[in-house]
């Protein structure tokens, strides 16, 4: 098992930026953020694998949202810059311990308890 927990959501202006962390228990292989709003499915936003290259992101946030990864810490983050008001939505953080990458949200064995980050006009 891994335990994730999931810090630094919030309120913030459009335009602006928030940086979202997530602590796992142990390392796992691939990590990344997915993010939900009522009344829809959840959705890929970012992945990265342990070797911390060649990460992905949904088409949505290309260009202004930035995954890392801080294997020392078992540690993944998410810098969101730029943000919109489209972006508005509880964001969750989620493992896999499988060795082989996929974005698709039911392949991940592990997931935070989310946090919601709003951002207003």
């Amino acid at each position: 098992q891994v335990q994730l927990v999931e810090s630094g959501g919030g309120l913030v202006q459009a335009g602006g930026s928030l940086r979202l962390s997530c602590a796992a228990s142990r390392r796992t292989f691939t990590m990344g953020w997915f993010r939900q709003t009522p009344g829809k499915e959840r959705e890929f936003v970012a992945a990265v694998v342990e070797s911390d290259t060649n990460p992905d992101y949904a088409d949505s946030v290309k260009g202004r949202f930035t995954i890392s990864r801080d294997n020392a810490k078992n540690t993944v983050y998410l810098q969101m810059n730029s943000l919109k008001l489209e972006d508005t939505a509880v964001y969750y953080c989620a493992a896999r311990d499988g060795m082989w990458y996929t974005n698709s949200a039911r392949e991940y064995d592990y997931w935070g308890q989310g946090t919601q980050v709003t951002v207003s006009s």
